[in-house]
């Protein structure tokens, strides 16, 4: 059975690019989200096997995200996304529970081997 997915940024663009490597590479994409307030109401209505979350977003930012989602349940799997020279935000997202970080821009190498190796 695929995997399911929610797909969390604020830029329709980069989720587009999510969806597309991981869409090709029989995952299911689920929903998605462009901030961290709907990233949480999707996650609970979703039930996804697996989150890719942006750090930087309006409303709420995805670390705050990741820490609601995994006191709501803590085995969901959460893929931080952000762009290069955020270290101490994916220092911080790690901390927060979540399993492993991509970079934008998406290499779908990457991409993929992040999601495998996190289920």
């Amino acid at each position: 059975m695929a995997k399911g997915v929610l797909i969390v940024d604020d830029a329709a663009f980069m989720r587009m690019m999510i969806k597309d490597i991981l869409g090709k590479n029989g995952f299911e994409i689920l929903g998605e989200a462009e901030n961290g307030i709907k990233a949480v109401e999707k996650f609970t209505e979703l039930k996804p096997d697996l989150v890719i979350m942006d750090i930087t977003m309006p409303e709420m930012d995805g670390i705050e995200a990741v820490k609601k989602i995994l006191s709501m349940d803590s085995n969901a799997i959460i893929i931080m996304c952000s762009a290069m020279g955020q270290q101490a935000m994916v220092i911080e997202a790690i901390q927060a529970g979540a399993k492993d970080f991509i970079v934008k821009p998406f290499q779908p190498e990457r991409v993929l081997e992040a999601v495998n190796k996190a289920i």
